[in-house]
């Protein structure tokens, strides 16, 4: 909500500019395209910014969930379905320490787990200053095309007018340049971008609290090695052990059960055939196609050793055909 309220102002702003100061025909008339650079630039930080505060967002809703479950059954009630999310990845990594029996860093793990967003926040601010950078390096160049119209204003002074009234209109552009890209540099860089990625910083400070919280309020008994610990370790394998064998002996009932659906229709086949003096049985059919498959085995290995006999002939002669 802060996000989108701020993004609102910053459209606010933007617009300010655009109807009463005429940027874009200031744009257009850029030629050192410090302006445009500028404004693409905000665009970009604009763009990761909202992607990390909705990241960030979905983290807070997970985390949320996730301290419903640790309330009522702890850190072992927690279950891992997306694991490309970074507070799932944290409470993965936990539960990998504890089943080791040792004993984790929670602060640690906590950064280098939200390390991503971290850099993305960082990144948002350091385009903020580039920004006010790069208006500086516009006001600079706008005051250097400035006095290079001034300067042949003056020398066309009394002489040519038409060149007197192009180094004006230069020199005037060259103030605009130098006018409009240090505003737009500290308005967007040095103002909307850098309260974005403090809203994002708050964003992520705010997740680590709550993730924080989970750990010492509602996973304090499993942090710590003791016995009871390790009783309810033990109790939660063997009830995972326990749900296992159910599934085995459950696929293994199935499994049974198809068997014997296999078994009397295959019967129920045999029978049929067996009624039915015209065909024969499913047995003899069975039998008959092994004997035609070893007949069609026994051609294939006689045509093998006749197509061997003849090239072993063949090879004789030729390495006595060598000796000679």
């Amino acid at each position: 909500m802060l996000w989108l309220m701020w993004a609102v102002t910053a459209v606010g702003v933007f617009f300010a500019l655009y109807m009463d100061m005429d940027l874009w025909q200031q744009l257009q008339q850029d030629q050192s395209k410090v302006t445009w650079i500028i404004m693409i630039l905000f665009v970009i930080g604009v763009i990761f910014s909202f992607s990390l505060v909705v990241s960030i967002t979905n983290e807070a809703v997970r985390t949320a969930q996730l301290a419903r479950t640790a309330r009522k059954s702890g850190l072992q009630g927690i279950e891992i379905s997306r694991p490309d999310e970074a507070v799932e990845r944290f409470f993965f990594s936990l539960k990998d320490v504890l089943t080791k029996n040792s004993q984790p860093d929670i602060e640690v793990l906590l950064d280098i787990e939200l390390s991503t967003y971290h850099r993305t926040s960082h990144a948002v601010e350091v385009i903020g200053n580039v920004l006010i950078t790069l208006g500086l390096i516009g006001t600079v160049i706008g005051l250097t095309f400035t006095l290079a119209g001034l300067s042949s204003s003056l020398d066309a002074l009394g002489q040519d007018q038409q060149q007197l009234l192009i180094g004006l209109r230069r020199a005037m552009g060259g103030m605009g340049t130098a006018f409009y890209t240090t505003l737009l540099g500290s308005v967007l860089g040095g103002v909307l971008l850098r309260v974005f990625a403090l809203i994002t910083d708050h964003g992520v400070e705010g997740l680590e609290d709550m993730i924080k919280k989970i750990c010492m309020v509602y996973c304090v008994n499993d942090l710590k090695p003791t016995l009871d610990r390790d009783l309810r370790y033990l109790n939660a394998d063997i009830a995972t052990l326990g749900d296992g064998v159910r599934m085995l002996h459950d696929a293994m009932n199935e499994s049974r059960a198809a068997m014997a659906n296999f078994r009397e229709e295959a019967m129920l086949l045999n029978k049929l055939s067996d009624s039915d003096e015209t065909n024969p049985t499913l047995r003899d059919s069975v039998v008959l196609q092994h004997y035609y498959a070893d007949l069609l085995r026994e051609e294939i290995r006689v045509m093998n050793k006749l197509n061997r006999s003849w090239w072993g002939r063949l090879r004789k002669a030729m390495q006595r055909f060598q000796r000679s």
